[in-house]
C-alpha cells in the first residue's frame, strides 16, 4: 500500500517483531514490486504450512523493498511470491516502531460500519482514489515466528490489512473504485491500462 496516510500513522497498532530491518531506502531494493497490467498480481496465494528462516527472510526482504518504495504495506504476491504473507508498517520513519508481519492471516470478523478513504498502492504508483471498506476488522494470524495471534484493527491499520489481504486473492484496491470516471483518468494520467482493472461485482 502506497504511503498517503502517514499523518494517521501514530494511530497504528505497535507490535514486537525478529525481522525488522533497517528503514533507510536501498538503491535496489532486493525484490521487484510488480504493476497493475502483470499477471502475476492475479494469481491467488498458497497458505505457509511451516514458517521457518526461509519465511522469515522472505519477509525481511519484503521490508527492505517496501521502505525502498516509501510503501507502508506489502504482500507477497506484489513481489510474485504466491505465499499468504503480510508486511506492515504505519510508522516507517520512526526506527523505534517494529514492523508487522502477518502469515495466513483471516478476517474473522468486520464492522458494519464502512468508511470511504483514499488509498494508493505500490503495483499502482501515482494512482490515489477512495475506496469503501468496513472502518474496523479482527484478524487471526501467525507472527514471523509461527505463534498465532489475533487482533483487533480499526482505522488504518484496519484499511491496510484489508488493502494488502485484498492481494492474497488477486484483487486490487482499484478493482473496488466506483467511480469509473475518476478511475480512468487516474490510471491514463499514470501510464495504466484501464482494461487491467476486474471490477468486483
Amino acid at each position: 500500500m502506497a504511503r498517503s496516510f502517514a499523518q494517521l500513522a501514530r494511530s497504528a497498532e505497535k507490535s514486537g517483531s525478529t525481522v525488522a530491518v533497517p528503514k533507510t531506502p536501498l538503491e535496489v531494493p532486493p525484490l521487484q514490486i510488480h504493476t497493475l497490467g502483470d499477471d502475476v498480481l492475479r494469481v491467488d496465494a498458497r497458505r505457509i504450512g511451516k514458517v521457518d528462516a526461509t519465511v522469515r527472510d522472505l519477509a525481511r526482504d519484503m521490508l527492505r523493498s517496501m521502505y525502498t518504495a516509501r510503501g507502508i504495506g506489502l504482500a507477497a504476491p506484489q513481489v510474485g511470491v504466491h505465499k499468504q504473507l503480510l508486511v506492515i508498517d504505519l510508522d516507517p520513519e520512526n526506527t523505534s516502531t517494529p514492523p508487522l508481519v502477518l502469515i495466513n492471516p483471516e478476517i474473522v470478523s468486520a464492522s458494519a460500519s464502512v468508511d470511504s478513504y483514499e488509498e494508493g498502492c505500490l503495483s499502482i504508483p501515482g494512482v490515489y482514489l477512495d475506496v469503501v471498506r468496513p472502518s474496523a476488522v479482527q484478524v487471526s494470524y501467525r507472527d514471523e515466528m509461527g505463534r498465532p495471534r489475533t487482533m483487533k484493527a480499526d482505522g488504518l491499520m484496519a484499511r491496510c490489512i484489508q488493502h494488502e489481504m485484498d492481494h492474497l486473492t488477486g484483487v486490487l484496491f482499484v478493482d473496488r473504485v466506483t467511480d469509473a470516471g475518476g478511475l480512468d483518468k487516474e490510471l491514463k494520467d499514470h501510464g495504466f491500462k484501464s482494461s487491467d482493472v476486474r471490477a468486483l461485482s
